[in-house]
């Protein structure tokens, strides 16, 4: 049995010492191990076997493939897929490192790469719907998983992912040191009435920036652009990153305080179909103008938050708009709702999105220059609060607007002009904040519409059509832009 100097075995303590204190950013270096590759391979594959990620191993070459795994554990709806590659690699003769490579597959086209949709010319003979495919399409068909994870794939997309391999390293670590020197890892944050949390859930590739903003009993306001598909997926992402590190986290969603009953009832049921129905029938998914609020993608985000909440994890949400109030009056009553809940549960991370006035920490507005929104109400009355506005890449998005000729609201899909900053989420603060009172930015890459649930089925996983007895347009049920 080789023995390590001294020196290494300090050197093993600091770093698992500080893997067990979970660093709220993953290092922008490699993870190295004090073990020959030989000594540290096996570790690794009893952690892919403990997290439940099933692998196949080129056994020759210490490469090991994991299967495809759906995002957010077990939704229909999220459309993501990832497996990884884990590579081992040798440093030195008695230090060894791994790569981990993250492959995305995903219905959504956002992934695709340049030229995947244009049509060369070549003769592409049909499929068996219908569909011609080329000779590489046919090869992706044929290659990509079958049963419970079939599905035919519009994009896909390998990344090297920093974060897993330090997941694998704290997880393995610890079991190449001595016993009585291992520190444990911190575990995820366990919903006051759950037994027992998982021990991997898939998150989506790690949010860059996110982890260091968010502290138990901070208040994180996200001023989004209403109506995309890529918002609510970042809070979806981001709650299950957080919980799954050890943070307990309530969202805020700008919805309308008479559906708070139904939101709770649905975050902490099965997802059956009385369950959806329960949800949906509010008059505010049926309102006749629909600022993309209540897009499918924000249903399908309930829906995730519930699939992570029904795994153990302790994932909350409440709503806080008062639509009937205007001007300074809406601002008030968001702000001391919001309160309210920071107060009651001081030990929580809360992530608030709203339109982008309500979120600014800045007193007034153009048309008001003593206006004064939520965030700079809740920044006078908390100590942690950061408040995010939205960059994104140009899109589209579902919005309302006052047309050119009759100033009446005409609410559809319309572009977007923003600029482009990569395909990675991110989460960046600046030095001071800017003339809006924001802190800094989140980013979402490039936007696309998500048009109203009700027309989609009630956003419902699987649905055909929105029942005919829910197509009925309520008159009082006008929900204000929030922007």
């Amino acid at each position: 049995m080789r023995s390590m100097p001294k020196l290494g075995w300090l050197l093993m303590l600091w770093v698992v010492g500080c893997a067990g204190r979970q660093a709220p950013e993953t290092p922008d270096h490699e993870a190295i191990y004090d073990a020959p590759l030989e000594e540290m391979w096996p570790s690794v594959r009893e952690y892919f076997t403990d997290v439940n990620l099933r692998y196949r191993e080129d056994k020759g070459s210490r490469v090991l493939e994991t299967d495809w795994k759906e995002e957010f554990g077990g939704s229909k709806i999220s459309g993501y897929w990832h497996r990884y590659m884990v590579i081992g690699k040798r440093e030195t003769p008695t230090t060894s490192k791994l790569w981990v490579i993250r492959i995305t597959k995903t219905v959504n086209k956002a992934l695709s790469q340049p030229g995947r949709e244009i049509d060369w010319g070549v003769f592409r003979p049909p499929s068996a719907d219908g569909i011609p495919l080329s000779v590489e399409d046919d090869v992706d068909r044929l290659a990509f998983p079958r049963g419970e994870n079939a599905f035919y794939v519009d994009s896909a997309q390998g990344t090297r992912d920093m974060n897993m391999e330090w997941k694998v390293f704290r997880g393995v670590a610890p079991k190449l040191a001595k016993k009585e020197e291992a520190v444990p890892v911190k575990l995820a944050a366990r919903a006051p009435d759950a037994k027992e949390t998982p021990t991997f859930t898939e998150c989506g590739q790690a949010i860059i920036g996110l982890k260091k903003q968010a502290q138990p009993g901070g208040v994180m306001l996200l001023g989004e652009l209403h109506g995309t598909q890529e918002v609510p997926r970042f809070i979806a992402q981001s709650v299950c990153q957080l919980v799954t590190s050890g943070t307990p986290v309530s969202v805020g969603l700008e919805l309308p305080l008479e559906n708070e009953e139904r939101v709770k009832h649905f975050l902490q049921s099965q997802g059956q179909e009385a369950d959806w129905l329960k949800l949906m029938e509010a008059p505010f998914w049926r309102s006749p103008y629909p600022d993309g609020r209540g897009s499918e993608a924000v249903a399908n985000m309930l829906e995730q938050l519930r699939q992570l909440r029904a795994q153990g994890l302790d994932v909350s949400v409440f709503v806080y708009d008062h639509p009937k109030l205007t001007g300074q009056k809406r601002e008030d009553a968001l702000a001391a709702t919001v309160l309210s809940h920071v107060k009651a549960e001081p030990a929580r991370f809360h992530l608030v999105v709203s339109g982008n006035i309500h979120s600014r920490t800045a007193q007034g507005l153009p048309w008001d220059k003593s206006y004064q929104p939520m965030g700079r109400l809740l920044k006078a009355q908390l100590k942690d609060v950061t408040a995010l506005d939205m960059a994104y890449d140009s899109g589209s998005a579902w919005i309302c607007a006052a047309d050119e000729v009759g100033r009446k609201l005409d609410c559809g899909v319309k572009t977007t002009k923003g600029k482009d900053n990569g395909d990675r989420f991110f989460v960046h603060v600046w030095d001071s904040p800017n003339a809006e009172g924001y802190q800094g930015v989140f980013y979402v890459g490039r936007v696309s519409a998500s048009e109203p649930a009700i027309e989609k089925g009630l956003g419902k996983p699987d649905a055909d059509e929105t029942p005919v007895s829910l197509r009925a347009v309520d008159a009082d049920a006008v929900a204000s832009s929030g922007r």
